[in-house]
């Protein structure tokens, strides 16, 4: 069911990734963005690996919210796997006509898929512990210098946080209108590829329709109560740094000095072999 997909959603809860500072989640996550493709042997993967899933575990969010957020790439996982598992180098262990699986394929591909699951699951830990409204003063205090030199950093944060406050909404109107249809005959399960492709459109159209209604609704809404950008504008509660943020800062410093250690020093490190 596409309500079971949980992306850009907030989950209320009472754990120390909650209380957080948004603006130190949010550089974190770009440091593990740009980390698990900087630091990438076998130990830094299981480091990694810790991390994320310690994180998970603190955060007191179960762990299928997690699996349901990237429900909407699992077939990008998938191709990405089957791609990469035909294209390795070395002796062949299963010959498919003129593509052959081998030993190399199989790391390659996994630690790639590992990547990817890595990635969203640091997204998901993002959005899930941070209020949208939050997470927009966050994007937008990091992206204050750049209004020296004229970029709208208060539009463009309010526009990522209408995004994701908006993804859920229109996953929730998408199956409604599934159900619709298929309570008026639509099948969209049987046939060729040109037939389900065909049968899509009496999805999306209303789709479409109804999104443009909800963002003519909220530019009315947001005209009605005088909201003209973020010049002069106040914020109930302020972004202030606390001690779980410093003492969070040390930690995660901590952990950089570590993969930069074993990254200069055990770069050629090889924990376990598939061959």
């Amino acid at each position: 069911m596409l309500t079971d997909i949980k992306i850009g959603q907030y989950f209320p809860a009472n754990s120390i990734l909650h209380k957080l500072d948004a603006r130190f989640k949010i550089v974190s996550l770009l440091f593990l963005i740009v980390g698990i493709f900087i630091f990438d042997n076998q130990l830094s993967y299981i480091i990694w690996c810790a991390i994320v899933g310690g994180l998970i575990k603190i955060s007191k969010i179960p762990v299928k919210m997690f699996f349901n957020s990237i429900k909407p790439i699992m077939w990008i996982i998938l191709f990405t796997f089957i791609l990469h598992l035909f294209s390795g180098s070395g002796e062949p262990l299963v010959q498919i006509w003129k593509l052959s699986i081998t030993w190399n394929g199989i790391a390659n591909g996994s630690f790639v898929c590992l990547r990817l699951l890595l990635l969203m699951f640091g997204a998901s830990l993002l959005t899930f512990t941070t209020p949208p409204l939050v997470l927009a003063d966050a994007i937008e205090d990091l992206m204050s210098p750049l209004k020296k030199v004229g970029v709208p950093a208060h539009e463009l944060a309010m526009m990522m946080t209408i995004a994701l406050r908006f993804i859920p909404t229109l996953l929730e109107e998408t199956d409604k209108i599934i159900k619709a249809q298929k309570s008026r005959g639509a099948d969209f399960v049987t046939g060729n590829i040109f037939a389900r492709m065909k049968s899509v459109m009496p999805v999306l159209i209303p789709l479409f329709i109804s999104a443009f209604r909800r963002a003519d609704e909220l530019a009315m809404a947001m005209e009605a109560r005088c909201y003209h950008g973020g010049i002069g504008r106040t914020r109930l509660k302020e972004l202030k740094m606390q001690k779980c943020d410093y003492t969070a800062m040390a930690v995660f410093a901590v952990v950089i000095v570590l993969l930069i250690g074993i990254k200069a020093f055990l770069p050629d490190l090889v924990l376990f072999s598939l061959k």
